[in-house]
């Protein structure tokens, strides 16, 4: 660790995960601003110089929605009947007018960050790091663009990522179709819940060990409707007693097709047009929406008798978490970042224990996914962005920061070359944040890092990547992972659900210390909470605790001649006080739970913090110190009484700020 220039104390850095401009301060939110905030206060009681740089993320696909809908409602104007170039500044104004309205609403939590360092993910020196990391990345052979299959928004019309899928149960119906032999009257029994992805179909994939299947592997069948020969193949991955134990393969519209795809060396047939209706290999039901064309191809089965039975069933779909739209999995032409070899360091830094993962169980999950990870689709059908620095002239491809960039490189004139269309995944300029952050401020690696434990691969993954291969450094030495804030019915909250409190109101009714106080004493690291205002209430008794404990403090001063509270550390009465064996066993306890609580911090074990002095003040000091004083107060025990309740708030600071600054600065 370096050393400040600035004073010569040691330097503690975090790094904010920046929220989107689209979004307003969620419970997820809180308890993460908190936990951040709570270890910059201590660690500046410490007498550390502290820094604690904030962000905006930029949210993409997000922003973009809220613009496509402002424009619909307020001006009557289509995205696609408008230039790429208005479109943007519809996004700008937009952005100017509400994307700090959750910046505001973190101020009003309490959270000391240096406002002056805030960065935005679409500023001038972002975009030129993006498009200078792109380019180098592009240069070294790791970026390609190739056509594989992707999570598509029909709506947005644009891959997304897994982050951005939410999966659902609902209830679903196993058709069981006739596929038939191509040289005899006998048919196998596929189960399907999509037959509209029939017209996608290369093969029926049966377990090699099924002894009802494995004479019929080689053979051929007619795929139903349109009688295209298909075969018969066998892999494990097949489960025998799912269905029927067959199952179609549509490489280009299942994830797990797509790999049996890929291994048996199959065709690969899209359906799908770019808006989620079913194009021309399907037919007669070309151009249809896939629910309409569910109804009419059950229909036309029925009527060829290729239907034996229905069955329902429950199963999971993947819903887009910005159109909450169903997600499909559809082939497409998109630039991917080769991560094959760029996870190794990545992981070894983690095994190594060079950067430490609170709590430790997670280290399995990240070795799991680095371990088996698969190359990472950047691109995205957007025009709100870090537009891609791709260019093309004739049939060459070259990465440039610019237009005129791109022209001297191909020796050609501006107006005959054209960029691509399409724009980064947000999540390459957040994979970026740690250096954006600490440029001309701080060095690598910043202190900790504070986020869910549900990005750990969109996220945390990608910044150790990121920053090793730019810099071949560590981006953070330590990750503390908070769980999740979930309702009564365990369901993750979100705006989309509607099941989240408003924080504002909840401040407003409990204050801000208590509403961190109370999420603080019920969550510990890497573990769901699930969310009950009682916490919050018991944040505020606790801090009604305080108040009242310093009220009587404050008339046991006066009845002991009103001495001056900003001189007991300076003129200590040196003298005997009728409680003396008391205080000096409680000021023995603090002692005692100062050190326990710096050992907790140091293993980030925050929640247990909270409770320990939760309990030493209400039960050790308040149940206990305070009532067997009231029977014996003098002026020199009340004096000590206001000395280690002084301590007491230094302590409890990094917790509940607003009420110990105001104490201490009385008390001092």
């Amino acid at each position: 660790m370096y050393m400040s220039i600035k004073n010569g104390f040691d330097v503690y850095s975090i790094i904010m995960p920046p929220p989107n401009i689209t979004g307003v301060l969620h419970m997820g939110h809180l308890l993460n601003m908190t936990i951040q905030d709570v270890l910059i206060r201590y660690n500046s009681n410490k007498f550390r110089d502290v820094y604690w740089v904030p962000g905006l993320d930029h949210a993409a696909i997000a922003t973009e929605n809220r613009v496509i809908d402002y424009l619909k409602k307020e001006k009557n104007i289509e995205k696609e009947n408008i230039s790429r170039e208005e479109f943007l500044k519809y996004c700008w104004e937009w952005k100017d007018k509400y994307g700090n309205t959750i910046i505001e609403q973190i101020k009003n939590i309490n959270c000391r960050c240096n406002w002056d360092r805030l960065h935005f993910t679409l500023d001038n020196d972002v975009s030129d790091l993006v498009n200078d990391t792109f380019i180098r990345m592009f240069n070294d052979g790791l970026i390609y663009r190739s056509s594989k299959i992707v999570n598509w928004d029909c709506k947005n019309k644009t891959a997304i990522s897994d982050e951005e899928v939410i999966y659902r149960d609902v209830d679903g119906v196993l058709y069981y179709l006739k596929y038939k032999f191509v040289d005899s009257d006998e048919y196998l029994i596929v189960a399907t819940s999509r037959p509209e992805t029939i017209f996608g179909d290369v093969a029926i994939c049966v377990n090699p060990n099924d002894s009802r299947y494995i004479k019929f592997i080689g053979r051929e069948v007619l795929v139903p409707i349109i009688n295209r020969k298909i075969k018969i193949i066998g892999d494990d991955y097949v489960d025998k007693d799912f269905g029927s134990g067959c199952l179609k393969v549509t490489p280009c519209h299942d994830f797990n097709d797509y790999k049996l795809g890929e291994k048996h060396k199959l065709d690969f047939i899209n359906i799908l047009n770019d808006d989620g209706t079913l194009n021309e290999e399907c037919g007669e039901f070309n151009n249809l929406s896939i629910n309409v064309a569910r109804k009419c191809i059950k229909a036309r089965l029925q009527e060829l008798d290729l239907i034996l039975k229905e069955e329902r069933y429950k199963t999971r779909i993947g819903f887009s978490e910005r159109t909450n739209t169903v997600v499909e999995p559809r082939i497409s032409k998109q630039w991917f970042i080769k991560m094959s070899e760029l996870s190794k360091p990545a992981l070894k830094v983690v095994l190594d224990g060079d950067i430490k993962f609170y709590p430790e169980k997670f280290v399995n999950v990240y070795k799991s996914w680095m371990e088996n990870i698969n190359d990472w689709c950047i691109s995205r059908q957007l025009y709100w962005g870090h537009r891609i620095p791709i260019f093309y002239y004739k049939d060459k491809i070259i990465a440039a920061h610019d237009v005129q960039e791109a022209s001297k490189l191909l020796n050609c004139d501006v107006d005959e070359i054209e960029q691509d269309k399409d724009v980064l995944d947000t999540w390459f300029s957040a994979s970026l944040w740690p250096i954006v952050c600490t440029e001309g401020l701080l060095k690598l690696p910043t202190n900790d890092l504070i986020t869910g434990h549900d990005i750990i691969f969109f996220w945390v993954a990608r910044m150790i990547v990121m920053t090793y291969y730019l810099k071949k450094e560590i981006p953070f030495r330590n990750v503390y992972f908070t769980g999740l804030i979930r309702d009564n019915k365990g369901r993750k909250m979100s705006k989309s659900l509607g099941n989240s409190p408003d924080v504002l109101d909840l401040i407003n009714k409990y204050g801000s210390d208590g509403v961190r106080f109370g999420i603080l004493l019920n969550t510990q690291a890497g573990n769901d909470l699930k969310f009950d205002e009682k916490c919050c209430k018991q944040g505020r008794n606790f801090v009604t605790k305080i108040k009242n404990a310093y009220r009587l403090l404050n008339i046991w001063k006066e009845q002991c001649g009103n001495f001056e509270i900003s001189d007991i550390n300076n003129d200590f009465d040196k003298g005997v006080c009728l409680n003396e064996d008391d205080i000096s066993h409680f000021e023995r306890l603090v002692d005692d739970v100062e050190c326990k609580v710096n050992e907790k911090f140091s293993e980030y074990k925050i929640n247990e913090v909270a409770m320990m002095l939760y309990r030493l003040f209400w039960d050790d000091f308040c149940s206990n110190l305070l009532e067997t004083q009231k029977s014996k107060v003098d002026k020199i025990g009340t004096k000590r009484l206001f000395i280690v309740f002084s301590r007491l708030m230094k302590l409890l600071n990094p917790f509940i700020p607003e009420i110990t600054v105001n104490i201490l600065q009385e008390i001092n």
